[in-house]
C-alpha cells in the first residue's frame, strides 16, 4: 500500500505539470502591474533620464563597459553614445512596457519587455535597489509564462476569431502526424508556463524566508527596535512628521517589528492553507506602510504584484462579479458584461484545433 502510494506521488506531480496551465489570471496581474510599474518608473524618470541612463550620466559608457566585462551583463543603451539613439531607445522602452501591460501580441513583448528592464537595470547597475532587482528577475521569469492569455488584447483577439469562427464550415481535421505535433507543442507550452509559474513562487518564498532569517539574527529585531532606527535615517524620511509621529509609540513599533518578522519566516509555510490570506493581507499592509513611510514604492509595489502570484484564479473570476454587485448596491449601472474565455476557472487542458492559435 505505501509503495502504491509513493508511485501515485510521482504521477501527481506530472499530471500537475502536464495537465493544464495554472495560475492564468495571476500571471496575467503579474504582466499587467509589472508593465505598469515599469511604464510608471520611466515616465516619473523622465526629466532624470539623461542623468541616470544618458551618454552623459556621470557612470559613463566607458565604465559601464569595463563592468560588463567582468559580469556579463548587456545594455542595448551602449551600442552607440549619440543622444537621438538614447532618446529612441527611451521611447521604445516606454511602448514596449505600454504593448506588455496591454497584452499586444505578448509572446514577442515580453521577451521585449525583458530585454528592456535588463538594459536599463544593466547601465546604471549602482542607482538601483531591491525593488529595480525584483521587476528585473520577474521581467524573465514572465517569458517562460503565457501571462497574455488572460486580460489581455490578445485574449480579446481570440475571443473575436472564435466568435467569427461560429458557424463557419468545420476546419479540415490535420493528419496524425500534425495532430501530435500540434498536441507536443500543447503540452510544451504548458509544462513551461507551470514551471516558471512554481519558479516566481519560489523566487516570492525565498525573498521572504531569507528575509525573516536575516531579520531574526539582528539584536533591533530581537528588542524590537529596529523600526526606531529606520525611521530616524533622514535618507528614508519622505514625510518626517509622520515618522516623528509613529514613533511616539514604541509598543507599536515592537509589534509591528515582531510581527514582520513572524509573517516573513512563517510565509512559505502557510502556502497551502487558508492562513495564507490573512498573511497576504499583513504583507499588503507592510509593503503599503513600507511605500509611505520609507519612500520606496518601486519595492513595495513590486513585492505587492509578485503576492499575486499565491492567489487563485477564482478570486481573480469573482472579481468582476463582486464589482457588479456593489455597483448594483450603490445605484449605479454598468453594461452588461459580455462572456469571457476561462469563465469561473481555468479551462482543462484542449486539442489545438479547439485552442486554436491561442497559446499565449
Amino acid at each position: 500500500m505505501r509503495s502504491e502510494q509513493m508511485r501515485k506521488i510521482p504521477a501527481a506531480a506530472i499530471a500537475l505539470v502536464t495537465g493544464r496551465p495554472v495560475s492564468l489570471y495571476a500571471t496575467s496581474v503579474l504582466r499587467i502591474g509589472y508593465g505598469l510599474l515599469y511604464l510608471v518608473f520611466l515616465l516619473r524618470e523622465f526629466p532624470h533620464r539623461h542623468e541616470i541612463w544618458g551618454p552623459g550620466s556621470p557612470w559613463t559608457p566607458a565604465l559601464a563597459a569595463q563592468l560588463f566585462d567582468q559580469t556579463g551583463w548587456y545594455s542595448f543603451l551602449l551600442l552607440s553614445d549619440s543622444f537621438v539613439y538614447f532618446e529612441l531607445c527611451y521611447g521604445a522602452a516606454l511602448v514596449t512596457s505600454a504593448l506588455f501591460m496591454l497584452g499586444w501580441r505578448t509572446r514577442a513583448t515580453s521577451i521585449a519587455f525583458a530585454v528592456v528592464v535588463t538594459s536599463f537595470h544593466s547601465r546604471s547597475i549602482f542607482m538601483t535597489d531591491g525593488g529595480d532587482n525584483l521587476v528585473l528577475l520577474m521581467s524573465l521569469y514572465l517569458v517562460l509564462t503565457a501571462c497574455g492569455r488572460r486580460w489581455s488584447l490578445d485574449a480579446r483577439r481570440e475571443r473575436r476569431k472564435a466568435a467569427h469562427a461560429t458557424g463557419a464550415a468545420t476546419p479540415r481535421s490535420p493528419s496524425p502526424t500534425m495532430q501530435q505535433l500540434q498536441d507536443s507543442r500543447v503540452t510544451l507550452t504548458t509544462v513551461v508556463h507551470n514551471c516558471g509559474v512554481f519558479v516566481i513562487a519560489a523566487q516570492v518564498c525565498l525573498l521572504y524566508g531569507s528575509a525573516g532569517l536575516y531579520k531574526v539574527q539582528g539584536t533591533y529585531w530581537a528588542d524590537g527596535t529596529a523600526l526606531h532606527y529606520v525611521l530616524h535615517l533622514e535618507l528614508f524620511q519622505p514625510w518626517p512628521a509622520l515618522s516623528h509621529l509613529l514613533d511616539q509609540y514604541p509598543l507599536a513599533i515592537a509589534a509591528i517589528s515582531y510581527l514582520t518578522v513572524l509573517t516573513q519566516v512563517a510565509f512559505p509555510f502557510v502556502l497551502f492553507g487558508k492562513l495564507k490570506y490573512p498573511v497576504l493581507a499583513l504583507l499588503l499592509g507592510m509593503h503599503a506602510g513600507i511605500a509611505v513611510l520609507l519612500g520606496l514604492p518601486v519595492f513595495s509595489g513590486a513585492m505587492i504584484i509578485a503576492d499575486a502570484v499565491f492567489l487563485p484564479d477564482r478570486f481573480y473570476t469573482s472579481l468582476p462579479r463582486l464589482g457588479r454587485r456593489t455597483a448594483r448596491r450603490l445605484g449605479v449601472r454598468l453594461p452588461r458584461p459580455r462572456g469571457e474565455a476561462g469563465g469561473g476557472a481555468v479551462p482543462p487542458q484542449a486539442r489545438p484545433e479547439t485552442l486554436g492559435s491561442n497559446l499565449r
